[in-house]
């Protein structure tokens, strides 16, 4: 059964459920950022995953992917690079963080973690982008 890591839900906002994970926005204004978590019981490596569910994984990274570019035009912040990544050192829960980078964001050319602390979006800059993230991911 699939349990949601505690640490999602104190860090970034259900957005929907794709086929194989839920899609997050990271709730961190600096960054267009959403996190994908497998809907696999006990999944923390790519390795536990089956090989159509990689293969699915990455079609969904390349969806939230074209929602992440969306919810930088809907901050007036134009992505002009997609980070990928799946670290889980502090929630070993699998999951894959797609984030929106520009020169001037914070943590140019560094990551993004660890990067200062996070702005929340509060809620009237809430809507406008969470309703951009659903338009592009098809919902």
């Amino acid at each position: 059964m699939f349990i949601l890591d505690a640490a999602f839900e104190a860090t970034s906002v259900f957005l929907t459920d794709l086929s194989l994970c839920q899609a997050r926005l990271q709730d961190d204004a600096r960054f267009p950022w959403l996190v994908l978590i497998p809907r696999t019981a006990g999944a923390r490596e790519l390795e536990d995953l089956p090989a159509d569910d990689r293969a699915r994984l990455m079609e969904e990274a390349v969806l939230a992917g074209a929602a992440v570019r969306a919810v930088g035009r809907a901050l007036g912040r134009p992505v002009q690079k997609l980070n990928v990544g799946a670290l889980g050192n502090l929630t070993p829960q699998l999951h894959l963080h797609v984030v929106g980078r520009r020169a001037d964001d914070p943590a140019w050319p560094g990551p993004v973690w660890g990067a200062g602390a996070a702005e929340a979006y509060g809620e009237a800059a809430l809507a406008p982008v969470m309703a951009a993230a659903r338009d592009a991911l098809g919902i």
